[in-house]
């Protein structure tokens, strides 16, 4: 695949929110989270890949002991629009009766977010809490899909930084940018 160069897309990018603001959206999420699930041990699933640093460190900010697995779906597959659902990896952990904590990197129109969602609740989960470090301002989200617990808000555009990609680049960057 022909990629273009990441060091573009920054050029012509603005910063969204900066490392500093995410984390303390991150420290203001975790609280809320543990009084949600009030001492009871949660299955904390990860949403690869994109998901991998906002959980890391909402994990690391919560105090209420969780049971942790992963899975990976994906609709964008290195692209910059999404199509349909991919599993990649399903989660491991047995999830009948349990309360499941979702985290994400962002909540767009939601379609991956549902379908990972109703799996969990397909495979028995009592209920599902949905945390998304940011979520995209329009009005074109799906229905029956909202987060629990959402960090920031970032505006309807192209957005990547803190695990979301630009071509399956930029990940690693310590804040969330815009095109």
């Amino acid at each position: 695949m022909n990629r273009p160069p990441l060091a573009e897309a920054l050029s012509r990018a603005d910063l969204i929110h900066d490392a500093a603001t995410l984390d303390a959206a991150i420290t203001r999420l975790a609280p809320q989270i543990d009084a949600a699930l009030a001492g009871e041990r949660a299955v904390f699933l990860t949403v690869m890949h994109g998901g991998l640093p906002f959980a890391a460190k909402l994990a690391l900010a919560m105090k209420t002991d969780m049971e942790f697995d992963y899975l990976h779906a994906t609709r964008y597959r290195g692209q910059t629009s999404g199509s349909e659902i991919h599993w990649l990896r399903q989660p491991a952990v047995d999830l009948a009766g349990r309360t499941v904590v979702l985290a994400d990197d962002i909540l767009d129109e939601g379609k991956t977010l549902k379908v990972i969602r109703d799996f969990c609740v397909d495979r028995g989960a009592r209920r599902v809490l949905v945390a998304v470090l940011c979520e995209k301002r329009h009005g074109r989200c799906i229905e029956g899909i909202t987060a629990d617990f959402c960090g920031v808000e970032v505006p309807d555009r192209y957005v990547f930084g803190y695990g979301m990609d630009y071509y399956e680049q930029g990940r690693n960057l310590p804040g969330i940018y815009a095109i």
